[in-house]
């Protein structure tokens, strides 16, 4: 499409959180914070399970994806959001808002089949704890693993593709922290329901589909946990299991809240502040869970930074 009598857009204006000066700053350090302790925590996840030989399973193998992935999602939003807190200018180009918003799309599908793989996981280890080693191999483990990362390449190439494609021929101020689908789609200058109707679409299948292979697996988890004579059995059951489940919920709460609620309820205020959920705090909260709750992970982290140490000290 042609933009008749107007300039087509070149670049965007980010918006984000607010124009007051010393709100920015104060912001600026709580994230860099936030996202300092988000790249520790992910990165020492991401050691301890490669290192330490009693975390050689595929459980951990999916963690340290996981934890990997978190990495990725992160890159693709945060850095842009704490320069632009400290700048005058809030500006990104056009394709760099394309290059963003796909990254941002492949590496959220992504995390959606990754969850579900961890969850059929836990499903094999469980229900049928005699064949785990047998069926959970370790080349299933790397399908698995690379079929997730993967997923997302095709719906996040057509969204975005298709949504750049679109004509942008008036404003250009994104109201927003990044290059989000629904707060640039408002910026269209034709009628998008045609492009809104297959972005739904995509989302129901992209959220929805992982989602209900994760209530299936945990259904039957429950099944059998209930069915468990010993209570020692029942509570150690629950405990490998819970780390995920509250992971789970805090990434599927809040992209639903985002992407699954209808536009009469949001406001971009509240928007913001579920986006800025899963995008800043949830990558952050997750290697927190997964070591506070698993004593297996604290275990290897301390011995992983107790031979570190060791390492230095015989250097000196």
């Amino acid at each position: 499409m042609i933009c008749e009598n107007h300039t087509r857009v070149t670049e965007f204006i980010l918006l984000g959180f607010t124009n007051h000066p010393k709100m920015q700053v104060a912001l600026f350090i709580l994230f860099l914070a936030i996202y300092t302790v988000t790249l520790l925590g992910n990165f020492l996840i991401v050691t301890v399970t490669s290192v330490d030989p009693t975390l050689q399973t595929p459980m951990y193998f999916f963690l340290r994806n996981l934890s990997l992935l978190e990495v990725c999602f992160t890159l693709v939003v945060v850095p842009k959001m704490l320069v632009d807190l400290v700048s005058p200018r809030k500006i990104i180009s056009f394709v760099g808002c394309g290059t963003q918003m796909y990254f941002f799309f492949l590496f959220g599908s992504s995390e959606c089949f990754l969850l579900s793989m961890m969850a059929y996981d836990r499903f094999v280890a469980i229900c049928n704890p005699l064949r785990y080693s047998v069926i959970m191999n370790r080349s299933l483990c790397w399908w698995m693993a690379m079929g997730s990362w993967m997923s997302g390449v095709p719906v996040s190439m057509l969204q975005t593709a298709w949504m750049m494609a679109l004509p942008f021929c008036g404003p250009n101020a994104v109201d927003h922290f990044f290059c989000d689908g629904p707060p640039v789609l408002k910026l269209v200058t034709v009628d998008t329901t045609i492009y809104e109707m297959q972005a739904l679409a995509s989302t129901l299948l992209f959220i929805m589909f992982p989602f209900s292979l994760i209530l299936v697996s945990y259904t039957r988890i429950i099944i059998t946990i209930l069915r468990m004579s010993s209570a020692t059995g029942r509570q150690k059951a629950f405990s490998t299991c819970s780390s995920h489940l509250i992971v789970v919920s805090l990434f599927y709460g809040t992209a639903s809240l985002t992407y699954l609620r209808p536009k009469s309820n949001q406001s971009p205020e509240s928007k913001k502040l579920v986006s800025l959920s899963y995008t800043v705090i949830t990558p952050m909260l997750n290697p927190i869970i997964y070591s506070l709750r698993n004593n297996e992970v604290k275990g290897a982290a301390k011995r992983t930074i107790t031979q570190k140490v060791l390492q230095k000290l015989d250097v000196f």
